[in-house]
């Protein structure tokens, strides 16, 4: 089905044709057979109301009238959250965004990180109180390459110890598909012994490297290393929909992760031109 540009005006977050050419390919054919009824629904208009309500933190009832409605574009996001379509969508970005960047394939280290979000009324699992920084609800851990691609993403309680939530984490990464993993850099939080002995038994060969701010520095301080996964958090920041964790599942929270990177690697795959800005002379 075309796609029909032109009977509304474009929104910041629409793909453009070049980038539509690269992720179309990923999404899963219409079921079709056995008698099935043909697809009616233009999948790139699914995908521009997904990454619109991303950015914007638009709740799915008060989506603009020109958008997909709620209940179309929520069942593709939910199929595709459990049958790994984003996951694969972030492989295809992420691989291509290191070779157009004169890398490797897949990454030889990884940052690790955790940040704790507040949730809403709506309830769900999850939710736990962190002492450290005194407040209710979930986090968010991220895996990145050294240069902020997302590898993986795991929403956990927020009372949840790290070390042991880097172990559910890093299981979810098969070893055969990153062979050249050697060392992942984290928050001395992050450093356990159970992870240790995981590590040993499950990832031969990999091994966590904890990165500690200089003694006597206050305030923010950039870490080698570790910056690296604190941009892609400020990254995802960007998107309204993270402010707070809206989710009732901690699978949907995940998946609205990805949606952001996946947003971000096609921008730098395909840049699209910003208009540049003038003040007006009366205005100065």
């Amino acid at each position: 089905m075309a796609h029909e540009e032109q009977a509304r005006k474009r929104y910041p977050t629409d793909l453009t044709d070049e980038q539509w050419v690269i992720v179309e390919p990923r999404l899963p054919p219409a079921r079709t057979q056995h008698g099935g009824t043909p697809r009616r629904v233009d999948m790139r208009a699914v995908l521009d109301t997904l990454l619109d309500q991303n950015r914007t933190g638009c709740q799915g009832e008060m989506l603009p009238h020109e958008l997909l409605p709620k209940s179309t574009v929520s069942d593709y996001f939910a199929q595709w959250r459990e049958d790994g379509t984003w996951a694969k969508i972030v492989r295809l970005l992420r691989t291509r965004v290191r070779e157009q960047e004169g890398r490797e394939p897949t990454p030889s280290a990884a940052c690790l990180d955790s940040q704790s979000i507040k949730t809403t009324a709506v309830g769900g699992p999850e939710r736990g109180y962190e002492g450290g920084k005194k407040s209710t609800g979930r986090k968010r851990h991220v895996l990145v390459d050294t240069i902020g691609l997302l590898l993986v993403v795991l929403i956990t309680s927020a009372a949840l110890d790290d070390g042991a939530a880097a172990i559910k984490l890093l299981a979810q990464i098969r070893a055969e598909d990153f062979p050249r993993r050697t060392v992942i850099f984290g928050a001395s939080k992050s450093h356990h012994h159970a992870l240790e002995a995981w590590l040993t038994a499950h990832r031969p060969g990999w091994r966590i490297e904890v990165k500690k701010r200089p003694e006597g520095s206050t305030g923010f301080t950039p870490l080698p290393k570790r910056w690296v996964v604190e941009r892609t958090n400020a990254w995802h920041g960007r998107s309204r929909r993270h402010s707070k964790d809206y989710e009732r599942k901690p699978e949907s929270s995940a998946a609205h992760l990805p949606l952001s990177n996946i947003q971000l690697m096609l921008h730098r795959l395909c840049p699209v031109p910003q208009h540049e800005f003038h003040y007006r002379k009366e205005a100065a």
